[in-house]
């Protein structure tokens, strides 16, 4: 981290910095099993969505079109393994 800072380049002395901020949660992030994968793909989607239905539907068409478009697998088991 401390080469990053000195090598005089300001985007990777910033993201140095911000490592070093959370560090904690880098280290978690990478070694625990919890992910937030599941719940992050499934709010692409919606957005998707609505970008594509922007100025052409109300709520009740663009919630409808949500939960029928949504992949119908089930959702990973939220134990550690």
């Amino acid at each position: 981290m401390a080469a990053a800072r000195e090598v005089g380049l300001p985007g990777i002395a910033s993201f140095a910095k911000g490592l070093e901020h959370d560090l904690d949660a880098v280290t978690n992030g990478l070694t625990m099993n919890w992910s937030s994968g599941p719940v992050e793909g499934r709010v692409n989607h919606i957005k998707m969505v609505m970008r594509q239905m922007f100025g052409r539907a109300g709520l009740p068409l663009l919630r409808k079109l949500v939960l029928l478009t949504a992949k119908r697998e089930p959702m990973p088991s939220l134990s550690r393994n």
